[in-house]
């Protein structure tokens, strides 16, 4: 059972470091929130499908009215904001940061947690958040120069986490009682129906070149990212939260890996930096939840 759960682990963390290189070859063949739009419908779709027509369990039912407002507003978040700005931003930036980002969320989370409970951040988990800063900073450095990355890009991306960490603290304080499957497939498929006006208004039809590179990429992000990847994800939150957290730590790494290997990417002494001040800055963050399981 332990290999198994080591397996899933190392799963969860390739796939969801996947997503920044995935999203970079889709926003080489179409502009980044229709190439957003047709992710989200297809797994919304695929997931709803499935829950509906395949679950046995009287659990998987139709959203009551206020859970549709929970799932309108955590889909909003959580897709429309969160993944329509980093889709967005990761045409103006390396996908190793894109992948270096996406891990300070734990850091934000810390932040967005103590002032929705009215609680004073304590000292480590400062720590933390500037640790996280500070790496993103570093490894962004160089990537400026080089024009891998743009500036509009980087606060785009940073905004795209503080949503995706409003989300995730949202997400906390509602008391579910529908299955995660369904809450993932109404939140994504709400999330791109709100996203679509913005699509329809801002995007370019004309550049849109549906060939192997579009679908292979929509494809991966859907069925690997947000549907195998967040299936992992809650299997590990199920075992240990604390312990799931832990996956995250190796998303920068596999990230910079998969940057470097598929888009060749340049990895200097400033990536290597950067990840080692993000890593020590998740652990400093997040040590006295730690300490408390061992």
């Amino acid at each position: 059972m332990r290999v198994k759960n080591i397996g899933i682990g190392l799963l969860f963390s390739i796939l969801w470091s996947s997503a920044s290189v995935a999203t970079k070859f889709g926003v080489q063949s179409a502009p980044p929130l229709i190439l957003a739009n047709v992710r989200f419908f297809i797994a919304g779709i695929l997931l709803l499908s499935f829950s509906y027509l395949f679950a046995k369990d009287k659990a998987y039912r139709l959203p009551r009215k206020t859970e549709w407002k929970q799932l309108a507003l955590f889909g909003f978040l959580n897709t429309t904001f969160y993944l329509g700005l980093y889709v967005y931003a990761m045409k103006y930036t390396a996908a190793g940061i894109g992948s270096l980002a996406v891990s300070t969320n734990p850091l934000i989370i810390v932040l967005l947690s103590s002032w929705w409970l009215k609680r004073k951040p304590r000292a480590e988990e400062w720590t933390g958040i500037v640790l996280g800063m500070a790496g993103v900073a570093v490894a962004t450095y160089p990537l400026l120069a080089d024009s891998y990355t743009t500036l509009g890009g980087v606060i785009l991306l940073l905004i795209s986490m503080v949503a995706v960490s409003a989300a995730s603290v949202y997400y906390a304080t509602v008391r579910w009682e529908l299955p995660n499957l369904l809450i993932n497939g109404w939140q994504v498929f709400l999330g791109g129906a709100f996203l679509l006006p913005v699509t329809l208004l801002v995007s370019d039809f004309s550049t849109t070149r549906l060939d192997t590179m579009f679908w292979g990429s929509v494809l991966w992000l859907s069925l690997a990212v947000s549907i195998a990847g967040l299936i992992c994800w809650f299997y590990l939150l199920r075992l240990d939260t604390v312990k799931a957290s832990l996956w995250l730590f190796l998303c920068p790494l596999f990230g910079f890996f998969f940057a470097w290997w598929l888009m060749g990417e340049p990895v200097t002494i400033y990536t290597v930096l950067g990840t080692v001040l993000v890593v020590a800055g998740l652990y400093a963050g997040q040590r006295t939840k730690f300490a408390g399981r061992a």
